[in-house]
């Protein structure tokens, strides 16, 4: 009798595809324990700086343009028209050279007018003047008449006086004599009075003509100074910066129409960053390129605003000026905040701050690797910066962007 046999698992295949599945967990395992590869950079692609000790000074660098330190502008006063140009930008001017001519009929026929009211009122002046002296004159001689009476009045009681002791002439008539010496020696007073009244108010009597004419003068001065103005002059000797008109424009009242410069007194009008601007304060000494000669100055203003993020800082030349300076000029400007003794003070690394922390790789002896220390800084200048922990002098470390090793605490160069 034939019994059915049950088939036996294959011991050999089971061991086999054990073995095979631990080899793989054991090898996951493994990369995953791996450590990554140390980054390898080339010498020549990285900037490396030494950490030195000594004397540092902390500056700041803006940059601007030279400007004039005396400028004027010009503007009209009044409705005018252009009608000739004598002198275009670029040219030398004095104070009372005509740089263009304007045209205004209005203007120069009130000008006109004017005049004929100041003559006018000169003439009903001078009538009245005339007037008032000759009233004076007839005071003066109704004065001279009374007091010639007065006199003869007087002798004439002196004489009745006498005769009358002797006899010879009554009492009634020596009452009329003095009688009458009497009067006329008070209308003399009268007279008196009545002339000194009029010389005193001569003035006032004569004011309200003086005041018209005065009235009358200084409208005319004023149109005839509006009138001279339709030369426009430069006012200051220098060169003519820039002409902001054309023959026959139509100008309105303050529309300006140039600028005058004197181009030998020039000052630096610099642009800093307001996180830096905050240690700046007047009398900082100043370097000034102009890209053909660096003068020294010192700041002599601080705009109160910022504007862009930036503050402007107004700097003196204090030096001659290099061979092209002149108003406009772009330039780069370092201020000198403070100075210290002895500092220890690396190059100015990409992207730190002041007073901030930052990674860097320092460089081991020989050169082959660097890794990386937390540093921590203090001030800074325009190319260097202060040192306070982390570095000593004589560490060398990665001034460069090292943003793409950021994974890993240690390179190697070649």
């Amino acid at each position: 009798m034939d019994f059915a046999r049950t088939p036996q698992p294959n011991r050999k295949k089971a061991l086999a595809l054990g073995g095979a599945g631990l080899g793989v967990v054991l090898l996951t395992v493994g990369l995953a324990r791996l450590k990554p590869a140390v980054p390898v950079v080339e010498r020549p692609s990285i900037l490396v700086d030494t950490v030195k000790r000594g004397p540092m000074v902390f500056q700041v660098r803006g940059t601007g343009t030279l400007q004039p330190v005396e400028v004027r502008w010009i503007a009209t006063s009044f409705d005018s028209r252009v009608e000739k140009i004598h002198v275009w930008p670029g040219t030398p001017v004095k104070a009372d050279t005509v740089i263009l001519e304007l045209s205004n009929p209005e203007l120069q026929q009130a000008a006109l007018d004017a005049q004929w009211q100041y003559r006018a009122a000169e003439g009903e002046y001078t009538s009245a003047k005339a007037r008032v002296q000759e009233a004076l004159l007839d005071k003066r001689a109704a004065l001279a008449t009374v007091k010639a009476g007065n006199l003869d009045a007087r002798m004439d009681l002196e004489a009745k006086e006498i005769l009358a002791r002797d006899g010879y002439v009554a009492r009634h008539v020596v009452l009329q004599a003095r009688g009458r010496a009497e009067e006329l020696s008070t209308r003399y007073q009268i007279e008196q009075d009545r002339l000194k009244l009029g010389e005193a108010s001569l003035g006032a009597q004569l004011a309200a003509s003086q005041a018209k004419v005065e009235q009358a003068k200084a409208l005319w001065l004023l149109k005839q100074s509006q009138v001279a103005a339709l030369k426009v002059r430069a006012g200051l000797t220098g060169v003519l910066q820039a002409l902001q008109a054309q023959v026959g424009q139509r100008l309105a009242p303050g529309a300006s129409l140039a600028r005058v410069a004197e181009p030998t007194r020039l000052k630096a009008e610099l642009r800093i960053s307001e996180t830096q601007a905050k240690d700046i304060v007047v009398g900082q000494p100043v370097a000034v390129d102009t890209r053909n000669g660096v003068v020294q100055g010192r700041v002599i203003r601080i705009d109160p605003a910022v504007v862009n993020g930036t503050v402007t800082v107004d700097a003196s030349l204090e030096g001659p000026l290099p061979k092209g300076a002149r108003p406009d000029l772009s330039v780069e400007g370092i201020v000198e905040l403070d100075r210290a003794a002895d500092g220890v003070f690396v190059g100015r690394p990409v992207q730190a701050q002041p007073y901030g922390t930052v990674s860097l790789y320092r460089l081991a002896p020989g050169g082959a690797e660097a890794t990386r220390v937390t540093v921590r800084l203090g001030r800074g200048s325009v190319s260097t910066i202060e040192v306070l922990d982390g570095l000593k002098p004589g560490d060398q470390v990665i001034l460069s962007d090292t943003s793409a090793w950021d994974a890993s605490d240690r390179i190697r160069i070649k």
